[in-house]
């Protein structure tokens, strides 16, 4: 099954969020590599592909784990999360309609 991962950044997450997100990437990387990643990548805080000193309010991932549970403890175990990038993470299931 689908999961939605939605991290809310902490509004002073920048240097942790950089520091972190080496090893958040090889784990999303992973995810893509078993072939369970749909899609994954960061709000920007303002409406522009490029937001500037605005930055990023939240990363989304979308991916499959085998229970919702799984989903839970692979967002627990995520360098932002560890590093308290994240104020707030919702993990829920997700049915993937289009494409």
């Amino acid at each position: 099954m689908l999961y939605m991962i939605l991290g809310t950044l902490a509004s002073d997450s920048g240097a942790r969020r950089a520091a972190a997100r080496p090893e958040h990437l090889d784990r999303l990387r992973a995810l893509r590599d078993e072939g369970r990643l749909v899609l994954a990548g960061p709000c920007p805080a303002v409406d522009s592909p490029d937001p500037g000193p605005a930055g990023y309010n939240a990363s989304l991932i979308v991916a499959e784990f085998p229970s919702l549970a799984a989903a839970h403890t692979w967002a627990s175990e995520d360098p932002y999360a560890r590093a308290a990038v994240y104020e707030d993470v919702a993990v829920r299931p997700f049915c993937q309609v289009l494409p």
